[in-house]
């Protein structure tokens, strides 16, 4: 039985319910198996009290080899049933965890963001360890049941021998499970401060291995680092904590179960002892003292995996339930078309306004970083439409009116810190593999210098973040990826920042000649690319101050001459 991925989960405990329902018939045969499993064990001790009784009565050669035969049958049932049992259950675990994790990460990739409150590095937490703990679930209850089963048959044999041995055995464990209840709750709270805990620290470490090169290069290395420490030790002190608890809690249950287990056994001896039980009913009254330390362990451990598999999921629930930063619309914008921004007010933009024509070459030369990175962010749709004034068009319609797939599709933003991902040069230019003009964006990107160095050309294995590739080589990959796109309309931000002056120029003549007829524009302060440009906006301010070629510009407006010229 399954239940639809696409089905709204609300809260923690609607993902347990999830979970639990369309995994039903990989359980209830789990439940079967491992319920096998422990009647099996339990009639171990059962068996050898019988064999010693019937021994003792009956000394023949028979009734020794039908004993035998038996405790075979026994045996081969507990391996059996624990070996498929098992399986089933633990397959259903994987199968359940990797649809969380993957529910969870579609959430993260959806081009509208989710108002979670979280990093990207508690997002990736909770896809792996939460979605494990929460799968965990799968296992818990089969194994919750099956012990239980263990436990009732073990008190209805004892029962048959003597009513009080049941009866101890019966309200030992509801007193076991009462105390131990109460103890699971703290783990449940402290496991969920420890998750969070953890993942702030990792979307602190996240945050550091991205800003590690500039990190060094200023010198700020030894202060980011104490930060890290600082949620580090936070972390620790939290998993110190739940360790103790957790040792608490085991500790308790054992002594618990012990005194169960040494409480039936003194029981029996005593019965024995004043002949109320025969010798056959002691030893198996022994065997299962002994038999019911394993399923009492098994399941007085279960409220608190039931309590940590319920705290996971109310965070994954963080996640899954976040609304949408915005609600995009329906349209999808015309191709071809111009870009125009009106009147936008947002960081430190104030009442910016242009247009970029249709098919034409348009570079900004911005005066403040912060102003070219804030309208990058707007023109890419990472600030939602509704949180700036004024609007983006794009031919002639407003982005809010349209999907971000669709805007994304016909506008590629390319960031200056564009990621590099593990794989190829190609993979990295066309991850699709649907491109058309991946050879003209290595060409006019300057990457076939970088593609000659390698025998293996294209197929030349690139590391996580472009870790075997110079700043200069990774910046030009970043621009050949984009390139390629071959989208209606590009923005590029600083694409040549990391490479020298004269393949800067070839670079911004390849860019012209290659987009030619396609809607351009460029943030930058590169003289190359100014100079390419069919026309330059000076962006000062948060307002376009200027207008002209990059030639004029040069010889009528001195600060834009000592803002550009190198």
């Amino acid at each position: 039985m399954t239940t639809p991925d696409t089905q709204r989960a609300r809260s923690g405990s609607d993902i347990l319910r999830i979970a639990l329902r369309r995994n039903v018939g990989a359980m209830a045969w789990g439940t079967v198996l491992m319920g096998l499993y422990q009647a099996g064990e339990t009639a171990f001790p059962i068996a050898l009290g019988l064999i010693v009784e019937h021994t003792m009565q009956d000394r023949g050669p028979g009734a020794l080899v039908l004993s035998i035969g038996a405790l075979a049958v026994i045996i081969t049932t507990v391996s059996l049933s624990w070996r498929f049992g098992m399986r089933i259950l633990q397959k259903a675990n994987t199968t359940e965890a990797h649809r969380w994790r993957v529910r969870v990460a579609d959430c993260g990739l959806q081009p509208v963001a989710r108002d979670a409150g979280l990093k990207s590095g508690e997002v990736l937490t909770i896809a792996t360890e939460d979605a494990d703990q929460t799968a965990d679930i799968i296992e818990v209850v089969p194994l919750l049941i099956s012990s239980l089963v263990a436990v009732l048959v073990a008190a209805v044999a004892l029962g048959l021998a003597d009513l009080r041995l049941g009866l101890l055995v019966i309200v030992g464990t509801v007193a076991i499970l009462s105390v131990l209840s109460v103890m699971s709750r703290r783990i449940g709270t402290s496991t969920r401060e420890q998750q969070a805990r953890v993942a702030r620290a990792g979307a602190k470490v996240a945050d550091l291995i991205t800003g590690l090169r500039p990190l060094h290069g200023f010198g700020g290395n030894h202060a980011a680092f104490g930060s890290y420490r600082k949620v580090s030790t936070e972390a620790k002190h939290q998993a110190v904590t739940v360790a103790g608890v957790n040792g608490a809690y085991a500790g308790t249950a054992a002594a618990l179960n012990a005194a169960l287990a040494v409480a039936v056994t003194l029981t029996a001896g005593w019965l024995a002892f004043d002949g109320r039980i025969s010798v056959g009913e002691l030893v198996m009254a022994v065997g299962l003292a002994q038999f019911i330390m394993e399923p009492l362990k098994m399941f007085s451990d279960m409220p608190k995996y039931v309590m940590m598999a319920r705290a996971s999921a109310e965070r994954m629930a963080l996640v899954l339930t976040a609304p949408p930063v915005s609600v995009p619309g329906p349209r999808r914008p015309a191709a071809g078309g111009d870009l125009e921004i009106d009147s936008v007010r947002h960081g430190a933009l104030r009442g910016l306004k242009f247009q970029v024509p249709a098919g034409g070459f348009t570079a900004i030369a911005a005066y403040q970083p912060r102003a070219a990175a804030d309208l990058a962010a707007v023109l890419a749709v990472r600030v939602p439409p509704h949180t700036y004034e004024g609007a983006v068009r794009v031919g002639g319609q407003e982005i809010a009116d349209l999907s971000v797939e669709a805007v994304r599709e016909h506008m590629l933003v390319n960031p200056y810190d564009a990621e590099i991902f593990a794989g190829t040069l190609r993979t990295n230019i066309d991850p699709s593999g649907s491109s058309r003009t991946v050879p003209e964006a290595v060409e006019a990107s300057m990457l076939t210098d970088v593609v000659a160095l390698h025998r293996e050309g294209l197929d030349y294995a690139v590391r996580d973040r472009g870790a075997n590739l110079s700043g200069g080589q990774r910046q030009r990959l970043s621009l050949a990826r984009a390139l390629a796109a071959d989208s209606d309309v590009l923005v590029l931000h600083d694409p040549t920042t990391a490479v020298d002056a004269v393949t800067e120029q070839l670079i911004a003549r390849n860019i012209a000649r290659l987009r030619r007829g396609r809607t351009t524009l460029v943030i930058t302060s590169s003289p190359a690319l100014l100079d390419a440009a069919d026309r330059v906006l000076v962006l000062d301010d948060g307002v376009i101050t200027a207008e002209d070629t990059h030639r004029n510009l040069l010889a009528t407006d001195q600060d834009y001459c000592l803002a550009v010229a190198r």
